[in-house]
């Protein structure tokens, strides 16, 4: 029987994000509390009216910054998943510090669902060597952060060693779930103009462009895939902005009527678990 999921994420960064790049000036902060004070709530809206569970990535500082926000999350029933203590990506850190940063957003997230979290997003998609080892030992179910498929979760692997002057040599696989993720389906790139001293992110393309290009992609994997899993990735201050948001209701409603299955991340990672159980 064919299946096809579709899984909305939300990288609920606030100003996280902003604030890892040293931008702490009053403007860039605002466009982060957009996100928390506007665009969350629309979101939340939305969802609830169109009945879908999502997936959350939310750094630690934002829970901790914005905790009856994050309850409105967890409330409406949506899944709590790991961003990191900041928005600072793990391959910029030592193995000390990343994993002071994991348990310690991994305590908030406790508080807040009464569990620690199942799913890991890393910051700005970009792991560290170490990353892998960590979230095996503290028991991800998967990670979110690769691009080594479009549609199909798959195995990751450990102890990748990659260099310049030498054949890459791959590790062995894991049982972390990668869930991939890919920018084309990102709403940051598309949308978000961001310009420090060494480079300038354009963005403020056109929603209805982007919006095409997004169904297209779900399209060709409806009729190419018995089953597979498309993973959108949006921030509550990108894609809760006035014409995005329209946009999000029109992806909404298009992959309804093509047959598209909403679940979470941690449910679709479960079900591609016991499809292809993991063998040692």
């Amino acid at each position: 029987m064919k299946k096809h999921l579709a899984c909305l994420t939300f990288d609920f960064d606030a100003m996280s994000g902003f604030i890892a790049r040293g931008m702490t000036s009053a403007t860039p902060v605002s466009r982060g509390e957009f996100g928390a004070d506007v665009g969350t709530p629309r979101i939340l809206a939305l969802l609830k009216k169109h009945r879908i569970l999502s997936s959350w990535y939310i750094p630690g500082h934002t829970l901790e910054t914005y905790p009856d926000r994050c309850k409105e999350v967890y409330d409406g029933g949506h899944e709590i998943a790991h961003h990191g203590w900041t928005h600072v990506p793990p391959a910029l850190l030592t193995r000390q510090e990343e994993e002071d940063g994991l348990v310690r957003a991994n305590e908030e997230i406790k508080k807040l669902t009464g569990r620690y979290a199942r799913g890991y997003r890393s910051p700005a998609w970009d792991l560290s060597p170490h990353s892998v080892e960590l979230l095996l030992k503290h028991g991800f179910l998967y990670d979110s952060s690769m691009m080594g498929n479009d549609f199909t979760p798959y195995r990751v692997r450990k102890g990748d060693l990659i260099t310049l002057d030498k054949p890459a040599l791959f590790g062995q696989t894991s049982k972390l779930i990668e869930m991939p993720v890919s920018w084309t389906l990102d709403d940051h790139p598309h949308f978000e103009f961001i310009r420090t001293k060494e480079w300038i992110l354009p963005g403020l393309m056109n929603p209805n462009l982007v919006l095409e290009d997004w169904i297209n992609d779900f399209n060709y994997m409806k009729k190419m895939m018995d089953w597979g899993v498309i993973i959108y990735t949006f921030h509550p201050y990108v894609i809760g902005r006035g014409g995005r948001m329209t946009i999000l209701e029109k992806l909404i409603r298009k992959l309804k009527d093509g047959g598209a299955v909403f679940t979470t991340m941690e449910a679709a990672a479960s079900e591609y678990e016991k499809r292809i159980p993991f063998k040692e």
